[in-house]
């Protein structure tokens, strides 16, 4: 790194409450040359209840292989910039790996300015094991994805964070209590630090239920934390055991088809029949 490059600030900024910016971020903010933002619209209301009149750019998913020469340059011409999404810490699920990628090859200083993140936020509220986690970000937004995305997380033993949108949450919910288990734990966090914050902790059955009959929590963005699988307590059915009940279903009443696939795959009857029912009825929906 040569002593005339500028330096790439992350800058995490608040993901709801104006208050929770920190003081090091807004000095960082007032004093780069740019800011790199991922909506300027956005991101303008939060520089100006600081009063920070710094300029801006956009910087996002459309146009980050346009932008990430400019700006690499004007960091190596000796400016400082900060690049901040549009609520908590940058690149967890929002643009700028590649401009990070970029600097670190460049040679340019990299600085994290650390603060709000809503995976630590609802992660230190959800009193589910916070040691060991992996952050999964959005599922597929349609259900036959979803559902396998979910079947191959099935057995995970760490905890499990998603983010969801409003327009998913309810379908998305049924969907992880139909593969992982209606009575894994889960905490649902929406709006967190907003106004309608709701934090709510149930089995996995309880909070779809819970949402699909409250449109106002159907409202929002949120987090989702799941219990990772139980060593002692079986996955659902695997893809294994999906393939030989579709088989089934095709040639057999529900309930043969069951018991002929609990015997061939030695999965619980229960479960098997659960998701019986869902394929029947996703098969309906699709004809």
């Amino acid at each position: 790194m040569t002593g005339k490059n500028g330096k790439l600030f992350v800058v995490a900024t608040p993901i709801g409450n104006l208050q929770d910016l920190s003081p090091r971020a807004r000095e960082v903010l007032e004093s780069v040359a740019l800011i790199a933002a991922e909506d300027t619209r956005h991101s303008r209301k939060l520089l100006a209840h600081y009063a920070i009149n710094t300029k801006m750019v956009a910087y996002h998913d459309h146009n980050e292989r346009e932008q990430t020469p400019k700006l690499l340059r004007r960091l190596q011409a000796g400016e400082s910039i900060a690049l901040i999404s549009d609520a908590g810490t940058p690149l967890i699920n929002d643009p700028g790996f590649r401009l990070l990628n970029a600097a670190h090859v460049a040679g340019i200083q990299v600085v994290p300015v650390p603060g709000p993140s809503a995976v630590i936020a609802a992660l230190s509220v959800a009193g589910i094991a916070p040691d060991r986690f992996v952050f999964e970000g959005f599922l597929p937004a349609k259900s036959e994805a979803r559902r396998r995305h979910l079947q191959a997380l099935s057995a995970e033993h760490r905890t499990m964070v998603f983010f969801e949108s409003s327009h998913r949450i309810g379908a998305s919910l049924q969907d992880m209590a139909a593969v992982l288990g209606k009575d894994r734990l889960a905490l649902l966090a929406r709006e967190l630090t907003k106004n309608f914050e709701t934090v709510r902790r149930a089995p996995l059955d309880e909070l779809a239920s819970w949402v699909m009959s409250d449109a106002d929590q159907r409202k929002g963005e949120f987090v989702i934390v799941i219990a990772g699988a139980d060593a002692a307590s079986p996955p659902g059915p695997s893809m294994a055991a999906d393939t030989v009940l579709e088989t089934l279903l095709d040639y057999l009443p529900t309930k043969t088809a069951v018991d002929a696939a609990a015997r061939i795959t030695g999965g619980k009857k229960n479960a098997l029949y659960e998701r019986a029912l869902t394929l029947k009825k996703n098969e309906g929906t699709s004809t």
